[in-house]
């Protein structure tokens, strides 16, 4: 069984990269470990199924792949629903696919010494399963841990195999010496030997509605890459329960064999003094650290120098963003900080910051500055401009040649908003010309009432007349930016759009804007955030707060109803009373607009000072990484669930843009440094999405495993890329590297 979220082990072990994935004994990560242990039972091959998260397929099957499972296979679930459906599960994919075989479950997390000695203690338990006891596992206890779920056997019992009386929850101190003083208690090791039909027997006994719903979860699952898939909607439904609540503690055949090997689940920093190699005044020093004069110590770094003097019985564990400092005896008690983090939307809560090395700020700048000025620009001026007909290209092939698909309303206007910026940037180029020549096009699109026709033809005819609200938000974004480049008609040009959105688009119930005039259809955050972005491009323009007013209106709809705060997710879709959509639009989530919003909201609180937005933002970035990214390629998804599994596995370029932007937004608003993190993901950009398509284009779509996915290249995205850009190389950015 391979869940989790690792909060134990904080700062190393986050949601996003559970304790399973780390090397904490020296023997590879804890999950390789397991699965080999698994592998090597002595009395014959067994094969090896690993149930894990969906949220971490990828890495889990990556780490797999160089393995023989022996007939086994990984089963993802694509929500935790605690151990009680994972054996249900273990049990009937036993039955399905080896018959009413015996079935050895156990924890990916924990450290077991030696593994001979592990199956000699298994063996000793078969006899047991055999005739139909559930077999558990005991260590005899060392010490009164508190961490701990006890075991209390009766007395009398013959050989290897005893009798249990109860299970008994985590104790308090005094209780937990009580056990130690009886002589008859154990700590639960979560292992478990069981005949496969045994186990169906138990649930159906005691928890017949998590047997019947795991069984209506694996009738509908899908197969891929030799793994299985659980459908959500089946699975999201079985009751969260542990196997010790849920049967355990209620089934009356179930024996105990003492554990004849080391074990240790690493529930704590202080657990891992007692599995890794200590020097000779009982540290355990891992990384770059300098002690002097310390005693029994767990000193870890990653990615900085720590350097201690006189500790005694101290936790030290540093990484890039975090240090956690504690008593050994209470560095259990970092379940506290988590909480604090989790409550007060701290990053470092959820989000592992991808190198753990200090990358040099700026370390890209040289190839930003030559992709934008040296091949983007001059080729979109170029090849992407319409001489004939006006207007700019909707797209090209890689060959540089249009392909003539009608003209969205929203790419004339964001490819305007990139030469103003390329005009702001002193680009050499015929900047304030293009400015007009695309505006002169859009006009042809403009309607009777001020708005703006969705489609045009490549002549400039209307094919699609309706006023779109998103389409309107980036005409007042490019606007914005010509009047601030100086275009004599951009101002007046806005007002009418201003005067058309107020009188055609506004809500009559005041909160957010229609999709289209008089429309009742599904409603969306996504032109919500694009007409903020707007909203701050006219007061950056103009110095007038009363965008400001204005755009505290969708700021307060963002709270109200687009970002939900208990699982840090921003929805996309809802009914015409902001209620989430039915079915998978509502839980439908966007890492991009993830980054997107945490970018628009820490420069709305810098315009208006409503500080605690950063906060918001920071935990929609944490979300947006910890559930968002694909690690395969490092990319954010195109869509997850709220749940954070993968709707849409593919990654366009957008979304990689706008992490960069909001990973530099939140640099400068404070937190901890994500100066690495936005070298990191500007390589990404590169390496997936710029560097394999030809000089100054995109690949737009990447599959999962990073093939190609796409046969053109879409203009609308180069507002994205100029944008993050131009944001990381700084102010006068056209002065070079």
């Amino acid at each position: 069984m391979s869940g989790g979220i690792g909060s134990r082990l904080w700062p190393l072990s986050r949601e996003d990269n559970p304790k399973q994935f780390h090397d904490l004994a020296g023997n590879g990560s804890m999950l390789m470990s397991t699965v080999r242990r698994g592998l090597d039972r002595t009395a014959g091959a067994s094969s090896v199924y690993l149930i894990g998260s969906e949220r971490h397929a990828g890495r889990v099957q990556e780490q797999l792949s160089a393995l023989d499972l022996k007939g086994g296979q990984a089963i993802f679930e694509p929500v935790g629903r605690n151990t009680a459906a994972a054996v249900a599960l273990a049990a009937q994919v036993t039955l399905e696919q080896r018959g009413d075989g015996l079935c050895l479950v156990m924890p990916s997390d924990h450290v077991i010494e030696t593994t001979a000695q592990f199956w000699q203690t298994v063996e000793e338990g078969v006899p047991a399963a055999e005739i139909g006891q559930v077999v558990v596992f005991g260590i005899r206890p060392t010490a009164p841990e508190t961490g701990f779920g006890y075991i209390e056997v009766g007395e009398g019992s013959d050989g290897a195999v005893r009798a249990v009386r109860r299970f008994v929850e985590k104790p308090d101190e005094a209780t937990a010496r009580t056990y130690l003083d009886a002589g008859n208690f154990f700590w639960n090791a979560g292992i478990f030997l069981f005949r496969a039909s045994v186990m169906h027997e138990a649930f159906q006994k005691h928890r017949p509605s998590i047997w019947e719903g795991v069984e209506r979860a694996l009738h509908g699952r899908c197969e891929e890459d030799g793994a299985i898939f659980l459908p959500e909607s089946l699975y999201e439904t079985l009751e969260n329960d542990s196997i010790d609540y849920a049967v355990m503690e209620r089934f009356d055949r179930i024996s105990l064999v003492e554990a004849g090997f080391r074990w240790n689940d690493l529930g704590s920093w202080s657990a891992l003094l007692d599995v890794a190699a200590t020097d000779d005044r009982g540290n355990v020093v891992s990384g770059d650290v300098l002690a002097i004069d310390c005693d029994h110590c767990y000193l870890r770094s990653h990615g900085r120098l720590v350097s201690a003097v006189g500790l005694k019985d101290t936790a030290v564990i540093a990484t890039s963003d975090a240090i956690f400092v504690a008593p050994v005896a209470k560095s259990q008690n970092v379940k506290n900080v988590v909480s604090e983090l989790e409550r007060s939307g701290r990053l470092e809560a959820r989000f592992t910051p991808s190198p753990d090395k200090v990358i040099e700020a700026g370390a890209h700048r040289q190839r930003a500055w030559q992709w934008l000025f040296g091949e983007a620009l001059p080729l979109w001026c170029e090849k992407g401009v319409d001489r004939i007909h006006g207007g700019f290209h909707e797209s090209l092939t890689f060959a540089g040649e249009p392909t003539g698909a009608d003209r969205r309303m929203r790419t004339m206007a964001r490819q305007t908003y990139a030469f103003c910026v390329a005009s702001d940037e002193s680009w050499d180029g015929p900047a304030r010309d293009l400015i007009d020549h695309g505006l002169s096009f859009m006009k042809n699109g403009r309607t009777d009432r001020g708005g703006w026709s969705a489609v045009l033809s490549p002549k400039g005819e209307v094919i699609d007349p309706t006023e779109d609200f998103y389409d309107t938000a980036f005409v007042l974004f490019a606007l914005a930016h010509a009047h601030r480049c100086g275009h004599p008609d951009a101002l007046e040009l806005g007002n009418e759009t201003f005067h058309f959105l107020e009188n055609h688009l506004e809500d009559t119930s005041l909160r957010g804007f229609l999709e289209a005039p008089g429309g009742k259809r599904v409603r969306r955050s996504n032109p919500h955030m694009h007409m903020l972005e707007a909203l701050l491009a006219w007061h950056q323009a103009t110095g007038d707060r009363t965008y400001l007013r204005q755009a505290s209106r969708i700021v307060d709809l963002f709270r109200s109803a687009f970002f939900d705060t208990e699982s840090w997710t921003l929805g996309e879709y809802f009914d015409d009373d902001w209620r989430p959509a039915e079915g998978e639009d509502g839980q439908w989530t966007e890492p991009g607009h993830h980054f997107e919003w945490a970018w628009l909201l820490i420069g709305f609180a810098d315009a208006s000072g409503q500080n605690d937005l950063r906060e918001i933002a920071r935990r929609l970035y944490a979300t947006g990484t910890a559930y968002g990214l694909n690690r395969w390629t490092g990319l954010a998804y195109n869509a997850v669930s709220r749940r954070g599994l993968p709707l849409d596995r593919n990654s366009r370029a957008w979304p990689q843009t706008e992490i960069i932007k909001a990973a530099i937004a939140l640099d400068h608003a404070g937190g901890p440094d994500m100066r690495p993190e936005v070298e990191e993901r500007v390589a990404r950009l590169f390496r997936w999405h710029l560097d394999p398509a030809p000089n100054g284009m995109w690949i737009d779509l990447v599959g999962e495993k990073g093939a190609v996915a796409t046969q053109d290249v879409p203009a609308s995205i180069f507002y994205h890329l100029i944008s993050a850009l131009m944001l990381y190389l700084g102010s006068n950015a056209r002065s070079g590297p």
